[in-house]
């Protein structure tokens, strides 16, 4: 047999088994393994109104936040395709210096980079919500995806939960059972990465440096609310989407939030303005209450979604 015709034999027996290797795996070239179920919803004005909410199932290791949102909606991009301009016909505009866009979160953190860059793992909560972000384009941490990202983690791991008890007396107890029920490993110790979650009354919580930044105001922290000092105590304010102040809460008032500082995992704070308040705000953790939330106040044991509108 010639050589150039054994040769060109064997590459085709190759291209064959390939082919029937693909097929018997029932994928093409690039499909990946299959993931996890993802949740995928879309809002807008700070989660004041759902414009759907839907599991997504079919999703791959080769998939992307853009590629689950096209396949679940109609979209436009920009950018070369990596950022979204519209879902469903809701267009990000400029208009008279305010500006409305297409922002997302996946497992409750902003994501760093743009849509189409974003590989998913499986079991992520995507989150996006379509708002005016001229008081603050960065908000860094939300608490709406509970029980995300303490169930399925933070940047594709699966973290340890330390609840920081800052005085919080029967606040801590509730926040640790509620993380438990919801399948979170609550570290015992103090393990290096960990998600943290500081209970107790502000006077205490305001210590922490990732806590202080809601002192330093909306830019830092991204949280719409804020801690003024009355005497030898505080009170919660309220602040609405344009970082204005809005509403002063009552004496014992209490404060789901989230936020950031640097590159480090979230950190979420379960406090208030007494011992009261923090037990007010630990009992808000479940998702009835914070689903599609920024961050969530109590007075009086009745919820109020922040920003305020």
């Amino acid at each position: 047999m010639p050589a150039r015709l054994g040769a060109t034999r064997r590459c085709a027996a190759v291209a064959i088994a390939l082919a029937l290797a693909l097929a018997t795996a029932g994928c093409g070239l690039g499909s990946g393994s299959e993931l996890d179920h993802v949740e995928l919803t879309a809002t807008r004005d700070y989660g004041a109104e759902q414009l759907f909410g839907r599991g997504v199932d079919d999703t791959t290791e080769s998939d992307t936040v853009m590629r689950v949102l096209e396949r679940s909606a109609e979209i436009s991009t920009r950018y070369g395709g990596g950022f979204v301009q519209s879902i469903d016909g809701l267009e990000a505009t400029r208009d008279s210096g305010r500006f409305w866009d297409w922002l997302y979160y996946v497992n409750g953190v902003e994501a760093g980079v743009g849509a189409a860059d974003y590989e998913l793992r499986g079991g992520e909560a995507i989150w996006w919500d379509y708002r005016d972000w001229t008081a603050t384009q960065r908000v860094p941490a939300v608490v709406g995806s509970w029980p995300h990202p303490f169930v399925d983690g933070y940047e594709g791991r699966r973290l340890p939960v330390l609840v920081e008890c800052l005085t919080g007396g029967n606040a801590c107890a509730e926040v640790r059972a509620r993380l438990k029920r919801e399948g979170a490993v609550v570290a015992s110790g103090d393990p290096e990465g960990a998600i943290r979650v500081l209970v107790g009354p502000w006077d205490q919580v305001r210590r922490d440096p990732a806590a202080a930044q809601i002192e330093d105001g909306l830019q830092a922290s991204g949280v719409f609310a804020e801690f003024v000092q009355v005497g030898d105590g505080f009170e919660l304010r309220g602040l609405d989407e344009e970082g204005a102040p809005a509403r002063d809460f009552g004496r014992n008032a209490g404060l789901v939030a989230a936020t950031r500082r640097y590159e480090a995992p979230p950190v979420w704070v379960v406090t208030g303005t007494s011992a009261a308040g923090a037990r007010a705000a630990a009992t808000l953790l479940d998702e009835d209450d914070l689903r599609d939330h920024y961050a969530v106040a109590v007075d009086g044991g009745k919820k109020t979604p922040l920003p305020l509108r």
